[in-house]
């Protein structure tokens, strides 16, 4: 069987410190579970944090980066995807991981969690912002789950994974 590869979506420089905290909890959890952690790749807030997490734990990173080098690549990225794509590369995240984490939210994230519904992926939803759960929650149900914590997220992830190859 191919690696399971999940991704974990968020705000980039406007990342609260709550989500920082959070997506590296989620790093270190989507490591010690076995999969690969996919991410916008940059060294800013969500991203950066995640990939961390993954890297204090042993885990594999991917970084799906914007740009057309790897200048503002984070340092916890393993294996850097050069896109030239900028937010377009948003679906290569999303169709390329079988669960999407979005931790915090903002304008990208808000794009990648509806690119997941549109493309028929399961989206767990950690943050504090009550209208963007509310939405998503709405939008894509039974695709979209609200959680509260990293733990939460990881757990119900197992299982929609599991479902999957039922």
């Amino acid at each position: 069987m191919s690696k399971i590869l999940v991704g974990v979506m968020g705000p980039g420089a406007g990342a609260s410190a709550d989500d920082e905290r959070a997506a590296y909890a989620l790093g270190q959890l989507i490591a010690r579970a076995g999969w690969v952690l996919v991410t916008g790749g940059r060294a800013a807030g969500v991203m950066d944090a995640a990939c961390k997490g993954a890297k204090a734990e042993g885990g594999l990173t991917v970084g799906i980066l914007p740009t057309d080098d790897a200048h503002d690549m984070s340092a916890a990225v393993d294996i850097p995807i050069i896109t030239g794509m900028g937010q377009a590369r948003n679906n290569i995240n999303v169709l390329s991981s079988i669960v999407g984490f979005a931790c915090g939210m903002g304008a990208g994230t808000a794009a990648e969690i509806a690119l997941a519904i549109k493309a028929g992926k399961q989206v767990i939803i950690l943050c504090d912002a009550e209208a963007g759960r509310a939405f998503f929650a709405e939008l894509g149900k039974g695709q979209v789950h609200v959680v509260n914590t990293p733990d939460e997220a990881v757990t119900l992830a197992k299982q929609l994974i599991s479902d999957r190859w039922k």
